[in-house]
C-alpha cells in the first residue's frame, strides 16, 4: 500500500520542460574552461522565481546541469567569555589580567557597570606569562555618553593577534568593581557580502520621525538596511523602526483584517569627536531587517526618531540582501541557459549540492539579462476535475441533501398513523 501511495505521489509531482519557463538568462562561464563555476544571483530573479527558487534550473545545451546556492555569511566562531584575573589598582589605575590560550582574536568587548564615562584602554600582551616581555597592542577609547544620548562603545578593535596572555589597564573613572566582563569572538575569515535590493532618498516627515518606505517584489529577500548621512551632524544616536508587511488588495469590507505588520528595532550612531582631550569614533549605520520572506509583494518602513532634534541629512537608505551563488561543474565550450519562472516546480535534489566543496579558483561565470522565453506555454491545469471546479462538489451535495429529505418526507406521510 505504501508503494502505491508513493507511485501515485511521484505521479503528481510536476516535471521541469522547457516550455513551460518563462523566463531565461544566458551564462557565460570565463573562458569557457571546465571546472566549478560559479556566478552571483541577481534580485530581479526572485522576484519572477518561485519561492526561494524552487524553480530555478541550469541548462547546458538541452540538458539539465546540477547545481548548488551558496548564501555569503561571516565565517566566525562562537563568542568565549574569558575570566577576569588580579582585578585592582595600581598607581592609582584600574588594572586587570586575561588568559586566552590558543585563540586568534581581534576585537574585544568589556562588560562595564557603569554610565557616562569617557576612559582609555591601554592592552599589552605576552607569550611567557603576565608581566613578562610586554608587547604593547595598543589604546583604545571606551565610552558612555548616555547623558547626551549619544549610546556607549566598550569594544576594543585590537589588531588580529593570538598572545596568550593580556594585561589591561583603564586610565579614567572606572573602578575595578566597574568591570565586571570580557568576551572574544573568532577572527572573522570572511565578511559576508550584499546585493542591493532598493534604495531611495526620498524622505517624509512626521511626528519628529523620518520615513522612508520600499514596495519589494514577491519572494525577494531583505537582510539588512544600509543608511549613508551627510557629513553633518558629526554625531548623532537615532533609533530607528524597521517594518514589512504583505501588501494586499484593498479591503472588501471593514471585517477584513488588516495586513500583519513584522516589526524590529535597531540604533544608528556616529560619533566623531574629541571630547575630554580623547578621539571618540565610532559608527554604526546598519540596521538588521525583520526575518521574513514574502510571498506577496511588500512594504517595507523605515523610521529614525528624531525627537527635538533636526532630521538626519541622509543621501540615501538602502535595502540589501545577503548575495546568493550559484555553483555548477561546467565543461569546456558549453552554451547554458538558466531558466525560471514555473511555479509547479519544486526544489530539486542533487547528489552535487550534497556533496559539494567550494574551490577557491573557482571560474567566474556571468548572467546575462533576463528575456521571455520565446517558446514559453502555461503549464496546462492538471487538477482533478473537483478541485478545478469546487463550486460543483457543493451544488451536488446540496442536491443530495434535497433530496434525502425529499424521500424521508414522502415516506413519513405515507406510513399510517397509529389510532
Amino acid at each position: 500500500m505504501k508503494l502505491v501511495s508513493a507511485a501515485l505521489l511521484l505521479a503528481f509531482v510536476a516535471a521541469p520542460e522547457v516550455r513551460y519557463f518563462r523566463y531565461e538568462r544566458p551564462v557565460q562561464v570565463q573562458a569557457q574552461q571546465a571546472g566549478q563555476a560559479c556566478f552571483v544571483i541577481d534580485p530581479e530573479v526572485f522576484a519572477h522565481a518561485a519561492p526561494h527558487l524552487a524553480d530555478l534550473r541550469l541548462y547546458g545545451n538541452s540538458s539539465e546541469i546540477p547545481y548548488t546556492i551558496r548564501v555569503a555569511s561571516a565565517v566566525a566562531g562562537s563568542e568565549k567569555i574569558i575570566p577576569l584575573l588580579n582585578t585592582g589598582i595600581r598607581d592609582g589605575q584600574t588594572v586587570f589580567d586575561a588568559e586566552l590560550q590558543n585563540t586568534h582574536y581581534s576585537d574585544l568587548q568589556l562588560t562595564i557597570n557603569a554610565q557616562n564615562f569617557i576612559a582609555t584602554v591601554t592592552v599589552t600582551g605576552s607569550n611567557m606569562g603576565f608581566g613578562n616581555h610586554q608587547t604593547k597592542l595598543g589604546d583604545f577609547t571606551i565610552f558612555d555618553l548616555s547623558r547626551q544620548r549619544l549610546g556607549r562603545s566598550t569594544v576594543l578593535h585590537l589588531p588580529e593577534s593570538n598572545f596568550p596572555y593580556l594585561h589591561f589597564r583603564i586610565t579614567g573613572p572606572l573602578r575595578p568593581e566597574d568591570v565586571t566582563g570580557l568576551s572574544a569572538g573568532s577572527t572573522l575569515a570572511t565578511q559576508p557580502r550584499y546585493r542591493s535590493v532598493a534604495e531611495t532618498s526620498q524622505a517624509t516627515q512626521k511626528d519628529h520621525s523620518t520615513i522612508f518606505t520600499f514596495d519589494v517584489p514577491a519572494n525577494v529577500p531583505v537582510d539588512r538596511v544600509v543608511f549613508s548621512p551627510g557629513a553633518m551632524p558629526a554625531a548623532f544616536s537615532r533609533e530607528v523602526t524597521i517594518s514589512a508587511e504583505a501588501i494586499q488588495p484593498k479591503r472588501a469590507n471593514d471585517q477584513q483584517q488588516p495586513p500583519f505588520a513584522i516589526t524590529t528595532a535597531g540604533n544608528l550612531l556616529r560619533i566623531h569627536q574629541v571630547q575630554d582631550g580623547k578621539h571618540l569614533d565610532e559608527e554604526r549605520l546598519t540596521a538588521q531587517a525583520p526575518r521574513e520572506l514574502f510571498d506577496t509583494p511588500s512594504r517595507w518602513t523605515i523610521a529614525i526618531a528624531n525627537g527635538d532634534d533636526p532630521p538626519l541629512s541622509l543621501q540615501s537608505v538602502r535595502l540589501e540582501m545577503l548575495e546568493r551563488t550559484l555553483c555548477f561543474e561546467a565543461a569546456a565550450n558549453t552554451a547554458y541557459t538558466l531558466r525560471y519562472g514555473d511555479p509547479a516546480l519544486s526544489t530539486p535534489q542533487y547528489d552535487y549540492a550534497r556533496l559539494f566543496s567550494p574551490q577557491v579558483n573557482a571560474l567566474k561565470a556571468t548572467a546575462g539579462p533576463e528575456r521571455l522565453n520565446p517558446g514559453w506555454q502555461p503549464r496546462p491545469d492538471e487538477r482533478p476535475f473537483t478541485e478545478k471546479h469546487p463550486i460543483l462538489l457543493w451544488v451536488t451535495l446540496i442536491g443530495v441533501i434535497a433530496l434525502l429529505a425529499s424521500i424521508a418526507y414522502r415516506s413519513q406521510k405515507q406510513t399510517p398513523r397509529a389510532t
